[in-house]
């Protein structure tokens, strides 16, 4: 891994869209670069990684996340693997599924690293046997880079089709970071805020406003979501994840919207953890619940949420906030990422194929 001198990410230059990682290949240099998400928005750090040993680790301490993010990472990290394979050292297919384990092995939930790891295999399956590296290397940067294209304009497809849904001037509230960040670029639920805000710009309507859970114990929503946000210049108001039901409750929210990190055959959905009380709540108040994401992240292999694996992150990030303990030592602690919400509590799921409503047949459609 190389550290990059810190560098603006669109602060200054609003041409240049937010996205997490890039790939890299110029002279000596193939690499693939991610902006470190732990550091933001203390700090705009961009670290390269140019094997799939590297990826694995940035995925799996969080140097990026977001569960389309991670897909094409690990695509890309394949890639990376392919230009390093030494032919006369070991067979292509077993090569492959080396690395293919190692970066499988980084984070259980998030359906779209599994979907992404199976289309660079197909590739390495068309190759046989004996391609040689240039040719390994080649077929496998193509299909990354298209995982990576394809990505970011399913999320403006998404963004269109969700906006289709929301009024002028409406009060969203949104939690975790489905942005920019989580993806190719764009965003999934804030690629639908994106679009609101783009509409409203472009024919004169009210603006929308935004409010943005915090997501405890990560904060998400308070490094991540609210920077985005700002850096495109979007209303919104950073609020503890205990608050939502007091706004709720004043009438001061009109929808909710969050991405996803696995959608099960029936409609249920795994997102980060504080999701499915947020949609408990919503529907209390009678408000709209919409998740927005890709069908990559459609799992027709799952029949509903009792099969998702949830992942059980460290302690620490749930008992120290910058490194300082604010729990006891000593303390037990239990800390699920995700949760899970039930088909029933959702109001519409938004793909880049469409809004889908209960009961939800958009696995098959897809």
């Amino acid at each position: 891994m190389t550290v990059m001198q810190a560098q603006s990410l669109g602060a200054d230059d609003k041409s240049i869209p937010i996205s997490p990682l890039r790939w890299q290949e110029s002279g000596d240099t193939l690499c693939v670069e991610m902006l470190d998400q732990r550091l933001l928005p203390r700090q705009e750090l961009w670290l390269r990684y140019s094997d799939a040993q590297g990826v694995a680790e940035a995925i799996r301490t969080m140097v990026i996340r977001g569960a389309p993010a991670i897909g094409i990472a690990a695509a890309m990290g394949l890639a990376l693997h392919a230009r390093a394979w030494q032919p006369d050292g070991s067979q292509w297919l077993a090569s492959f599924d080396q690395a293919a384990t190692l970066l499988a092995g980084t984070r259980p939930t998030a359906v779209n690293l599994f979907w992404a790891i199976e289309r660079m295999r197909a590739v390495a399956l068309r190759l046989g046997s004996t391609p040689s590296r240039e040719q390994a290397f080649l077929a496998m940067r193509a299909e990354a880079l298209n995982i990576l294209a394809e990505d970011v304009a399913m999320n403006r497809a998404i963004g269109e089709h969700g906006a289709a849904m929301l009024p002028a001037g409406a009060r969203i509230l949104t939690h975790c970071n489905a942005g920019a960040l989580a993806t190719g670029g764009y965003g999934t639920a804030l690629g639908v805020i994106r679009a609101c805000h783009e509409r409203s710009k472009r024919d004169g309507t009210a603006p929308i406003s935004v409010w943005v859970d915090e997501t405890r114990p990560y904060l998400q929503g308070a490094r991540l979501t609210a920077w985005e946000l700002m850096q495109e210049g979007i209303n919104a108001t950073l609020i503890s994840d205990n608050m939502a039901a007091f706004f709720m409750g004043r009438g001061e929210v009109d929808a909710v919207i969050i991405g996803a990190d696995r959608i099960a055959a029936n409609g249920d959905v795994a997102n980060k953890i504080g999701s499915y009380g947020l949609a408990v709540l919503a529907a209390y108040h009678k408000l709209p619940f919409y998740v927005a994401a890709p069908s990559s992240t459609l799992d027709p292999k799952t029949a509903s949420a009792a099969q998702i694996p949830i992942e059980e992150r460290s302690a620490a990030e749930l008992t120290q906030v910058g490194g300082i303990e604010l729990a006891p030592e000593g303390i037990s602690v239990r800390h699920p990422a995700f949760d899970l919400t039930p088909a029933s509590l959702i109001t519409a799921i938004v793909t880049e194929k469409g809004v889908f409503f209960p009961p939800y047949s958009f696995v098959s459609a897809s």
